[in-house]
């Protein structure tokens, strides 16, 4: 009985170590995303504080808003029409923002990560 329960604990071990290398890989190769936390989401106004890990990117569609950098970088945004910007963050720099005519990927090239903290303005309903 013994034997069975440890051929059985064995083989489980082995297939379950292959499958969590296997779920590494796959990890290792996909890009970071954004971490958004929202600290205030009223009718009038929403504020939130978002991380860019190095590498990450992501799919944005901004309003009108004000932002701070609680950590500066570099970000850049790559338009449906192949455009690039680049928009570099210094800490504790604040920008008005207008809202983006069409979506952008916004991407963090550097290797330490970009925070923002941003405070954006609900269109009246």
């Amino acid at each position: 009985m013994r034997n069975l329960i440890a051929g059985a604990m064995s083989i489980s071990l082995l297939f379950g170590g292959h499958a969590m290398a296997q779920d590494k890989k796959a990890e290792k190769g996909k890009a970071p995303e954004r971490v958004q936390k929202v600290l205030i989401d009223s009718d009038a106004f929403r504020v939130t504080e978002t991380t860019y890990p190095p590498g990450s990117s992501s799919m944005i569609q901004p309003i009108h808003r004000v932002t701070r950098a609680l950590k500066g970088g570099t970000l850049v945004r790559t338009y449906s029409d192949g455009k690039k910007e680049t928009v570099t963050w210094k800490d504790g720099e604040a920008k008005e923002q207008p809202a983006a005519p069409t979506p952008y990927t916004l991407t963090n090239p550097g290797k330490s990560a970009v925070v923002l903290y941003t405070v954006s303005i609900k269109a009246k309903k």
